[in-house]
C-alpha cells in the first residue's frame, strides 16, 4: 500500500463542460504549492478526483501546510492506495490502514463506506461494507460499528486502484487563482487591505498590488512591512507584482493647496487614480480596497461616493460589512495580523487631518482639486513612471 493525498473540491464540481479548465488551474497551483516542500510529487487528475502521489520520502506536515493554502481545495484526504485488488489482500491492507491510522487502540465507533466505481470488481458496495467491517471488528476489538454517527468513517473507493481514507482535513475552499481574471489591490501596512486581497483572491482572482510610500515621512521598514504582507498574501494568491509608488510630492502638494479637512478624501482619490493607471497597464479588471463602512472618516458612504467618482473600473470592497473584530480574526487566520500591527507608519496615517470631513460633497471636493492645477498631473505621471516594481511569491 502506497501513501497519497486525495484532493477534494466543491464549486468546481458544478462547472459542467468548463470543469476541466478549473481542474487544470487547480492542478497548476497544487504543483506550485509543493515546489519547496521536501520530496518529489506527481499530481494526477481523474474524473472528479485529483491525487498527489509522493515519490519516495517526503515531508507529510509540509504537504498539508502547502495544500491548505491552495484556493479551490475543499478537503485533503491522506489515502492508502492498493494496487493488488485481490479481496483477501484488500482485507489485510484495510486492517493495516486502520491500525496505522489509529494506533492508540482507544475505543471508537466506525463505519465502512464503500464506493465501487469499477463495475468489474466482484463485490458490490454493500458486500464490501459488510465484509470489510467484519474484518476490522475481528482484528481491532476496541472498535465498534455505528452506522449513524461513527467516530471514524472509513471510505473505500474502488476504481482502477483501491483508495482508503478516514480523515478529511479542511482546505481553504474558493476557486483556483487565475480562473476569474485579475485585479489591483491597494495594499497598505494596515490590517484590512491584506485580508481584502485574500478574500477576492479566494474567488479565483489573480492579484497585483500598489503601495504608496512617502519617504522620508515613512521609513524603509514601513516599506518592507508591506512587502512582507504581500508575501504572506501570495502564499494563497500566487505571485504578486507589487508597485511601490513614491507619493510624497503629491501628498505635500495636496497638503499645501487643499483644505485640511479634505486631505484624506483628496489623497485617497489620487491613490485610486494611480492604482487604476497600473490596473489598466497590467490588464487588471478591477480595484480592491480594504474599506469597511464607517470604520474611519474616509469610509463613510458619502466618502466612498467621492472616492468612486474618479474610477472607471469596478472597485471591490469585500470587507464592506465587516466590523473590526471580524477583520482581525481573518488576519490572524491567514497570518498577516502580527505583521500588520508592527509600529511602522504608512503615508495615510502621517498626513491625516485633525478633523476630517465625514460627509464630503463631490462638487466641493472637485472644486478643491482644481486648486492643484496641471502640476499635479505631472506629479502623477512621474510617480507612475518612477514606481519600483517588486515581484513577491510566498511559496
Amino acid at each position: 500500500m502506497t501513501k497519497a493525498f486525495l484532493i477534494k473540491y466543491a464549486e468546481i464540481g458544478i462547472k459542467g463542460k468548463n470543469r476541466h479548465y478549473f481542474e487544470d488551474r487547480l492542478v497548476h497551483h497544487i504543483v506550485r504549492s509543493l515546489r519547496d516542500v521536501e520530496g518529489r510529487f506527481e499530481v494526477t487528475k481523474e474524473y472528479g478526483r485529483i491525487y498527489v502521489f509522493p515519490q519516495g520520502d517526503f515531508d507529510y506536515n509540509g504537504v498539508l501546510e502547502a495544500l491548505q493554502c491552495v484556493f479551490g481545495i475543499s478537503g485533503i484526504c491522506p489515502v492508502g492506495v492498493i494496487e493488488d485488488m485481490d479481496f483477501e489482500n484488500l482485507k489485510e491492507e484495510t486492517v493495516r490502514f486502520m491500525k496505522e491510522t489509529y494506533p492508540d487502540e482507544t475505543p471508537r465507533t466506525f463505519k465502512v463506506n464503500a464506493r465501487r466505481s469499477n463495475r468489474k470488481y466482484p463485490k458490490d458496495s454493500m458486500q464490501l461494507n459488510a465484509d470489510l467491517g467484519e474484518a476490522i471488528l475481528y482484528a481491532c476489538p476496541w472498535l465498534k460499528v455505528n452506522v449513524h454517527e461513527p467516530d471514524i468513517l472509513l471510505t473505500v473507493e474502488v476504481r482502477a486502484s483501491i483508495y482508503l481514507y478516514a480523515e478529511e482535513i479542511p482546505g481553504p475552499g474558493g476557486m483556483p487563482v487565475g480562473s476569474n481574471g485579475s485585479a489591483m489591490l491597494l495594499l497598505s501596512g494596515g490590517i484590512d487591505s491584506p485580508v481584502a486581497g485574500y478574500m477576492v483572491s479566494k474567488r479565483g482572482v489573480q492579484l497585483d498590488a500598489v503601495y504608496f510610500h512617502a519617504p522620508p515621512y515613512t521609513s524603509e521598514r514601513a516599506k518592507q512591512k508591506v512587502v512582507d504582507l504581500a508575501k504572506q498574501v501570495s502564499k494563497y494568491s500566487g505571485q504578486i507584482r507589487l508597485h511601490i509608488v513614491n507619493f510624497t510630492d503629491i501628498q505635500l502638494e495636496i497638503y499645501e493647496k487643499c483644505p485640511h479637512e479634505e486631505l484624506t478624501i483628496i489623497m485617497r482619490r489620487y491613490m485610486m487614480r494611480i492604482a487604476e493607471m497600473f490596473a489598466e497597464r497590467d490588464g487588471s479588471k478591477g480595484l480592491i480596497t480594504g474599506e469597511s463602512i464607517g470604520q474611519v472618516a474616509s469610509q463613510t458612504i458619502d466618502s466612498l461616493v467621492c472616492t468612486n467618482a474618479v474610477c472607471t473600473l469596478p472597485v471591490f470592497r469585500p470587507l464592506i460589512g465587516f466590523d473590526k473584530q471580524d477583520i482581525v480574526t481573518l488576519a490572524e487566520k491567514i497570518g498577516t495580523y502580527e505583521t500588520s500591527i508592527l509600529p511602522f507608519e504608512d503615508c495615510c496615517t502621517i498626513f491625516v487631518a485633525k478633523h476630517p470631513v465625514t460627509h464630503p460633497i463631490l462638487e466641493i471636493i472637485e472644486r478643491s482639486e482644481k486648486k492643484l492645477g496641471d502640476k499635479i498631473e505631472e506629479m502623477v505621471q512621474e510617480a507612475v513612471s518612477g514606481a519600483e516594481t517588486v515581484v513577491v511569491d510566498g511559496v
